[in-house]
């Protein structure tokens, strides 16, 4: 055994004998001297060029570190896609495959986006070399653009179609796929209010079919942090000052159809107001005074947007007595024993710091004096925080811009600064089409063109027609909002109005006219309005078998009034308000020329406020007297109608003196009204469709004639007050503002015209 041993041991040192010089050979060879070099495959590329990239030379042995970095320096140019380094014998071969040349670039399949937009994404262009990398970073910029608009479910597949003489067309092949919505918002930790509620509170909704004017119910990540930030607002101003959002997460359903999103939130204790005090360092500021300011209480319960108020009306109350630098701090101090906070304004001397400039860019149509005009502080004024937020807001309302930020920046003093105005212009035309329907105008469409920054001067001029089947106008009007530099608007008004009163009364009616007005603020809140209107209106069409008061009526007169309104509006929103005051009086005089002499005063006011959660009470009222002077009386279309909107259970001029004979409407000289209602959201259906209930009740009258005038004495005439209740339905659609009234009149007189079902619609676009 030991021999068969030795025997194979000698064959196997024979046979790696044998094989050891030809392996030395071939390592001698691949680590050999490069003799030289030779470029294959390439047809664009110049040998040289390819050359240079080589980091292996004749004459130099060849390194497999060196062939590497090579093979990589080559593919970065982007030129090849593939390369190949080898040695043959002592020459060093590289091997190239070029990529093609883009002939163009082709989009299908997408139907809500443009090629010109998808053009200018993508990074590939014709006459460019084809590369896979680029192609697919076109890929995700394509899905990007989609994703924005909401459709996360999108496809994008490229193709190459090849060519001669190296050239590809590439085709972007795009599933649009539908848009992707919200199927659900969801809160986690919230206890004190709904999920109904909170969904009310921020931008981001869900999807439903009568979204399809907004992309609010579309996930956006931007907008999902501003409604973080609308979340910790609502429940700061609700008093949990400890309130904070966890987290915020959106999923994409499996199939990619919609995302769940749910807010993680942090209620903590809700508080009160504990010590509200002001103290100064200013000697002589009574501060007492200055508490008279606050708008909040011990007591109340906690609201952060109270407390900034507060800071805001201090600031401006001490400046207005002549402290150019103030200071105002509000000091907080929780108490988590009885869960109480304690404030206490600190009214301090600011920084000595003056307005040394106000830089204005961004406005290319907006002449600059508009948005100076605006400033509550110019050059050379004490710098103040609150002014300057004043001023933005106030830009803001123009309307005229899309966006507009003012800073501070170093002045070239310390004591000096500077405001750098940044807006961005918005179109300020507008062509609105209306359409509606109501029970008192019948269908109704109007179109107006409006522009609201005329020339850049930020003068308003519209155009408007309105044809109905029972009134039809047109009218032209032009405002100056800054008349003669000065903070009092003024403009004029042209119009012709036509009116088919025949089932009220027995005729039709038209004016022609124009009107000249001015207003002025006196306040924030508190407005003033004058107005001169000159019209002549003509009674005509008058039915054989109307009243003789109305046929007595017929024909032409000419009016000159002048009016004058104040009015204070401290409402939180013109529609759908919850809160505050709305209180108007107006006074007019006719007689200077024509031919009717009349004085007339309407007040009304209401009041808003929330009783629960989304539950809101308004009451309200109206009343109005118009006489005449001069031995002259009151014609048809100076007297007051009533019925309708202002009083619901009734048709338009369904209450108030009426013909015994004829039954026809004559207007009374004296009235009022007086409206209960209380707004709920109605059970088992979704904040977000939009939809109010209403509960309401109306009284009101309508007296005062002149039969003597008329040499007429069979007039049907009541003080009584009539009473009406009732329910309704309001909508704030896609289309506008729906509303349907159902009222049952309680108390009447016989002769009363009702009417239980009222129905409006109508909308701008």
């Amino acid at each position: 055994m030991s021999l068969i041993f030795r025997w194979a041991v000698l064959a196997i040192v024979a046979i790696l004998a044998f094989i050891a010089p030809a392996h030395a050979q071939r390592g001698a060879a691949a680590g050999g001297t490069i003799a030289g070099i030779q470029i294959q495959g390439n047809v664009r590329s110049e040998p040289e060029t390819i050359r240079s990239y080589l980091q292996l030379k004749v004459g130099e042995p060849f390194d497999a570190a060196a062939a590497d970095r090579t093979l990589k320096a080559l593919f970065a140019t982007g030129l090849y896609s593939d390369v190949v380094i080898e040695m043959q014998g002592p020459t060093l071969v590289v091997k190239v495959t070029e990529n093609p040349i883009i002939n163009r670039v082709v989009f299908e399949g997408n139907k809500k986006i443009e090629d010109d937009k998808l053009r200018d994404e993508v990074q590939s262009k014709p006459r460019q070399v084809y590369t896979r990398a680029r192609v697919q970073a076109d890929v995700d910029r394509i899905l990007t653009i989609y994703r924005r608009g909401g459709r996360y479910n999108a496809s994008v597949e490229p193709k190459i179609i090849n060519l001669e003489q190296g050239r590809v067309d590439l085709v972007f092949e795009i599933n649009e796929g539908d848009v992707t919505g919200v199927k659900r918002v969801s809160f986690v930790g919230n206890e004190a209010f709904g999920d109904g509620t909170l969904r009310g509170k921020i931008r981001t909704t869900e999807s439903a079919w009568w979204r399809f004017l907004s992309s609010d119910d579309r996930y956006d990540p931007d907008r999902l942090n501003l409604d973080r930030e609308l979340l910790r607002k609502f429940y700061l101003t609700e008093g949990y000052a400890d309130f904070r959002v966890v987290s915020s997460v959106a999923e994409l359903a499996p199939n990619r159809d919609g995302f769940f999103i749910t807010f993680t939130i942090s209620e903590g204790d809700r508080y009160k107001f504990g010590k509200v005090d002001v103290t100064s360092r200013f000697q002589g500021l009574d501060v007492d005074v200055l508490k008279s300011f606050l708008t909040i209480s011990e007591g109340d319960w906690y609201n952060a947007d109270e407390v900034e108020k507060s800071v805001s009306n201090i600031s401006e109350a001490v400046g207005s007595l002549g402290y150019a630098f103030v200071d105002v701090r509000p000091n907080i101090r929780r108490n988590k024993d009885n869960n109480t906070v304690d404030v206490t304004f600190d009214v301090q001397e600011g920084p000595r710091v003056y307005v040394e400039r106000i830089n204005i860019s961004g406005n290319t149509r907006t002449l600059d004096k508009v948005i100076r005009r605006e400033f509550r502080l110019a050059e050379g004024d004490a710098f103040s925080t609150a002014k300057v937020r004043r001023s933005q807001q106030r830009l803001r309302n123009l309307g005229f811009f899309e966006k507009v930020d003012v800073a501070a920046a170093p002045g070239s003093a310390p004591d000096k600064t500077n405001l750098e105005v940044q807006v961005v212009e918005q179109s300020t035309g507008e062509i609105s089409l209306g359409a509606g329907y109501s029970t008192t105008a019948g269908i109704v469409g109007d179109i107006s063109i409006k522009e609201r920054n005329l020339l850049g001067k930020g003068q308003e001029a519209r155009l408007g027609l309105s044809v109905g089947t029972l009134s039809t106008s047109i009218d032209l009007g032009f405002t100056e909002p800054y008349f003669m530099d000065r903070e009092i608007s003024a403009g004029f008004d042209i119009f012709r109005t036509s009116n088919d009163r025949q089932s009220v009364a027995s005729y039709s009616d038209r004016s022609l006219g124009f009107a000249l007005r001015a207003g002025w603020a006196y306040s924030e809140n508190i407005r003033q309005l004058v107005r001169y209107t000159l019209r002549q209106t003509d009674i005509y069409n008058v039915q054989s078998w109307a009243s003789n008061v109305i046929q007595q009526n017929a024909g032409t007169q000419v009016v000159s009034e002048f009016s004058e309104t104040i009015l204070w509006d401290t409402r939180d929103a013109r529609l759908n308000a919850t809160k505050g005051w709305l209180v108007r009086n107006s006074i007019a005089v006719a007689g200077l020329i024509g031919t009717e002499q009349y004085l007339r005063s309407t007040a009304d006011a209401v009041y808003y406020r929330s009783l629960f959660e989304d539950v809101v009470l308004s009451v309200g009222g109206s009343a109005g007297v118009v006489f005449p002077y001069n031995g002259s009386y009151i014609r048809l279309n100076n007297l007051y109608f009533i019925g309708g909107d202002t009083l619901r259970g009734f048709t338009v001029g369904g209450i108030g003196p009426r013909d015994a004979n004829t039954t026809d409407s004559l207007g009374g000289q004296f009235y009022y009204t007086a409206s209960t209602e209380l707004s709920y959201p109605l059970p088992l259906i979704s904040k977000e469709v939009g939809l109010l209930g209403k509960a309401f009740v109306d009284i009101g009258s309508l007296w005062g004639v002149q039969p003597q005038s008329y040499g007429y004495s069979s007039v049907l005439n009541s003080q009584l007050m009539r009473v009406s209740t009732g329910v309704g339905i309001q909508w704030i659609s896609p289309f506008g503002p729906i509303r349907i009234d159902y009222a049952i009149p309680v108390q009447y007189e016989s002769w009363d015209k009702q009417q239980a079902v009222r129905f409006s619609f109508g909308t701008r676009f």
